[in-house]
C-alpha cells in the first residue's frame, strides 16, 4: 500500500492538534542510541498508552499523552525507510517539530520532542516556520 494524500492529511491534522509552538535551542545532553521497535514498544519506552489512529501496512500512527506533563504527541511507525521519508517530507510543509528514528517519527511541541529524545534518541527536524504568515492580512 502506498502512502496516500488522505494519510498525509491525517498527519497534517495531527500537527494542527499538537500546535506549531516556538523553537528553542536543542538540548545538548547526551542522546541515547536511537530506539527501534513497534509502535507499542516505542510508546511503552516513553510511558504512554497509544490511541491508534491509522493501522495500515505502510504506516501505523497513534496519539500519545505521557502520564507526566511532557505533553501530547503523535507517534508513527513505517514499513520502509522510503515511506517514512516521503511522509516527513510532505508533513514538514505544515510546520511542526519531529523526532526522527529509523522507521519511526514522533511529532509534538519542541519541549515534548526534546524530552522524548532523551529516551528514544533520534534526530530533531523542524518543519516550515509559519510564524511570518501569522501577521495581519
Amino acid at each position: 500500500m502506498r502512502l496516500t494524500r488522505s494519510m498525509l492529511a491525517v498527519a497534517a491534522a495531527a500537527l494542527v492538534l499538537t500546535g506549531c509552538g516556538s523553537g528553542g535551542d536543542d538540548d545538548k545532553a547526551a542522546v541515547p542510541e536511537t530506539a527501534t521497535g513497534s509502535l507499542e514498544h516505542l510508546a511503552a519506552e516513553v510511558g504512554c498508552d497509544p490511541t491508534i489512529q491509522i493501522d495500515a501496512d505502510e504506516i501505523r500512527q497513534a496519539s500519545c499523552r505521557k502520564s507526566d506533563a511532557d505533553g501530547k504527541f503523535i507517534l508513527a511507525t513505517f514499513a520502509t525507510d522510503r515511506g517514512q521519508r516521503e511522509w516527513i517530507n510532505g508533513a514538514k510543509d505544515y510546520g511542526g517539530h519531529y523526532l526522527v528514528g529509523r522507521k519511526w517519527i514522533a511529532v509534538g511541541e519542541t519541549k515534548t520532542v526534546t524530552t522524548l529524545r532523551a529516551t528514544l534518541g533520534g534526530d530533531i527536524e523542524e518543519g516550515q516556520d509559519h510564524t511570518a504568515h501569522s501577521g495581519s492580512h
